[in-house]
């Protein structure tokens, strides 16, 4: 595992606006087809070779991928404008800095709550990515 620090917002600017070593995942095709590259995935003690259309894993998969099909389907909603970056980012992924960004971000997880009725797996990290810009920013 490799250990990023990033001090100053043009390190983070670098960092963010290169696309990752996967590609970059910006539709729920990518998503899903970035699964495909596991080596081992053993569900209840048995190894199985098609993990992401298995009846246990497909919900959370679809949910997932449902998150990038509303940046695309209704991009107001599911992306927003990086202050980082300056450029259009999945809400999941976007800091919020204002009020109107926390209001965009609690219809976007109640659009996607009627879409998917399951949990939808990105919440915690979106909320991790808010809480340490919060105690880190200065």
């Amino acid at each position: 595992r490799h250990r990023v620090i990033v001090t100053t917002r043009l390190q983070a600017k670098k960092l963010w606006s290169s696309p990752p070593a996967c590609g970059r995942l910006d539709t729920n095709e990518a998503y899903i087809k970035s699964l495909g590259s596991a080596n081992e995935v053993y569900i209840l003690g048995k190894k199985v070779k098609d993990y992401v259309r298995h009846p246990i894993i497909a919900p959370s998969v679809n949910a997932v991928a449902e998150t990038f099909r509303l940046a695309a389907d209704n991009p107001e909603l599911g992306t927003a404008t990086s202050q980082l970056t300056n450029s259009k980012v999945n809400r999941f992924t976007h800091v919020c800095v204002s009020v109107d960004d926390v209001v965009a971000q609690s219809k976007m997880q109640r659009e996607l709550g009627q879409r998917t009725g399951v949990c939808f797996q990105r919440c915690v990290g979106m909320d991790a990515i808010n809480a340490c810009w919060t105690v880190t920013y200065r």
